[in-house]
């Protein structure tokens, strides 16, 4: 983690800001929220359209709540799935005006009763919005604790369990952004620059590359 702070030098607070769509919406809780579930399959580059398109538009969770579902489908298209997306982004709208004032709640299980929430979404909420230590498990995260070989695990949800136990808590707040940027930057799912990698010397994956060019 040390290593990865200095290479990108980030942190998600306070104020080192990356290029990222949520870090783009750091501290706004609402906005946070529906650009993780914007970001679902699809690129940050994407989300970061789509998210702009609505927010200009429609600057407020009350405005969403209120707005025309196919204007909401038009807004977020670019982002993709955006019919089940916009629906989505409604439904959690009209909850959050009905039954939290407006509010996007800083309670990790109030969190993951929302529509479309799961595990990652509520901890990029936390930490993003609120600045509280969660581990938000994606996929960059998930693959590469699993090519570094820190964990071994099929499922995001069993990389966080083994992450919570392994990563000292003040690097949770850091580890998704950096994670993140690694992935875009180095650790790529194709074409991976394994030799500019700073971790090539304990890498599993590099090692089992390296056997099979042997």
């Amino acid at each position: 983690m040390k290593k990865l702070r200095e290479r990108y030098d980030v942190g998600a607070f306070p104020g080192k800001v990356s290029g990222t769509a949520l870090q783009r919406e750091m501290r706004h809780p609402y906005r946070v929220l529906v650009s993780t579930i914007l970001s679902h399959r699809t690129k940050d580059e994407n989300t970061h359209r789509a998210s702009s398109n609505l927010f200009k538009k429609y600057p407020t969770v009350q405005d969403v709540a209120k707005a025309p579902l196919n204007e909401i489908e038009r807004l977020i298209r670019p982002s993709g799935f955006y019919k089940v997306k916009a629906k989505r982004v409604k439904e959690v709208s009209k909850i959050l005006v009905e039954d939290y004032g407006g509010e996007v709640p800083k309670d990790f299980d109030k969190l993951m009763t929302l529509p479309s929430v799961g595990r990652k979404t509520a901890n990029c909420v936390l930490v993003y919005a609120f600045g509280e230590p969660a581990v938000p498990v994606d996929v960059h995260v998930h693959k590469i604790s699993n090519r570094l070989g820190l964990v071994s695990t099929k499922t995001p949800e069993q990389t966080e369990e083994e992450l919570v136990k392994l990563v000292p808590k003040m690097y949770w707040l850091d580890l998704n952004e950096l994670f993140v940027r690694f992935g875009q930057d180095i650790c790529r799912s194709v074409g991976p620059k394994c030799g500019e990698c700073d971790f090539n010397s304990f890498c599993q994956y590099y090692k089992e590359l390296r056997k099979k060019g042997n």
